[in-house]
């Protein structure tokens, strides 16, 4: 029986072991910043075409290629995937993992051939904790679930509503049955989080930072990667950077210490500004005080543009989410 494995970035450490002909990777983070238009998406998974960029196709990313699929990693998607008897998907229990797995199902229900070779890994961790030596002797552990139409649907309508231009149907979405999947439902809850609160126009992640700060978490390797620390599972270190960025360089800044170079280095040059968060030493402001006091509102002097899936969060257009959605 052929065996592909279809995974995000987190799952890499797959193709490590001899579990299928070949493991795919996609490398997208649908959590920050604007989402890829449909038209992108047809691209990425059609025919390998001379006018695409690198990394725009499906088979650019993170994949070993044998000799013998030179040919294959050119066909669409879909044609690639036919000649597999089983596929398993491969996604964990991070929020952005979650987006990429209904991303992908809201495809994938889009290709009749492969409808019955779909198989869901219900991966209970997430891969930073999961065993690679212990998956090597045995998977029996994680659950492996055929795909049907319940998971198809309730990985549409999410899509769907991750995508829309407001985050109201994402929010009603907490009440709806999402059972099928049943790694989406905290997900959602932890992305939801992420929209500005209605007491201090900052995200759970941004509001975290300022609490760890003032209890002395003054380096920024605290902020970004002790996860269980940070108790945010969201975003990595360089958007974890661009928003304390938000906090420490705006008009009223409510963070002190953040390297000033970091104003001039590119977003895309990720070796100097990784250098420059390891030189910052942090500190609240006293406005960043009021606001961890909840005494201030962040976005009534600060800018905010940013996006959560289809939705672009501006001053003028700034959605809240506390005990429930706020519109604008």
């Amino acid at each position: 029986m052929k065996r592909l494995i279809l995974t995000s970035s987190s799952g890499s450490d797959l193709a490590k072991l001899e579990l299928a002909e070949i493991v795919v990777f996609f490398f997208f983070c649908f959590a920050w910043d604007r989402l890829p238009s449909p038209e992108h998406f047809a691209a990425y998974f059609g025919a390998r075409s001379a006018t695409l960029k690198t990394g725009d196709h499906w088979s650019d990313w993170g994949i070993v290629w044998p000799p013998a699929f030179k040919n294959r990693r050119k066909r669409p998607f879909a044609e690639f995937c036919e000649r597999y008897d089983e596929i398993e998907l491969w996604f964990d229990r991070s929020p952005e993992d979650q987006l990429q797995l209904i991303w992908l199902l809201d495809y994938l229900g889009s290709c009749p051939a492969l409808l019955e070779k779909l198989r869901l890994r219900l991966v209970p961790s997430d891969f930073f904790d999961v065993s690679i030596e212990r998956l090597g002797k045995s998977t029996s552990y994680i659950p492996l679930v055929d795909v049907g139409a319940r998971e198809l649907a309730t990985a549409k309508m999410a899509w769907q509503a991750y995508c829309a231009p407001t985050p109201e149907a994402s929010a009603d979405l907490l009440h709806k049955d999402l059972s099928a999947l049943p790694m989406l439902r905290p997900a959602l809850v932890d992305l939801l989080a992420e929209l500005p609160s209605p007491l201090t126009g900052l995200g759970a992640t941004e509001l975290r930072f300022l609490e760890l700060i003032a209890r002395g978490f003054t380096l920024t390797n605290a902020l970004f990667h002790l996860r269980s620390l940070r108790g945010t599972r969201i975003f990595g270190e360089f958007e974890s950077g661009w928003l304390l960025q938000g906090l420490a360089h705006g008009p009223k800044p409510a963070v002190a210490g953040l390297d000033d170079e970091l104003r001039t280095i590119d977003r895309q040059n990720l070796r100097d500004r990784h250098a420059a968060y390891l030189r910052s030493r942090l500190s609240l402001t006293e406005f960043g005080k009021a606001v961890l006091a909840h005494q201030e509102d962040f976005s009534r002097y600060n800018p905010i543009d940013r996006w959560w899936g289809g939705t672009h969060l501006t001053n003028d257009r700034l959605w809240r989410y506390g005990a429930a959605l706020t519109k604008p």
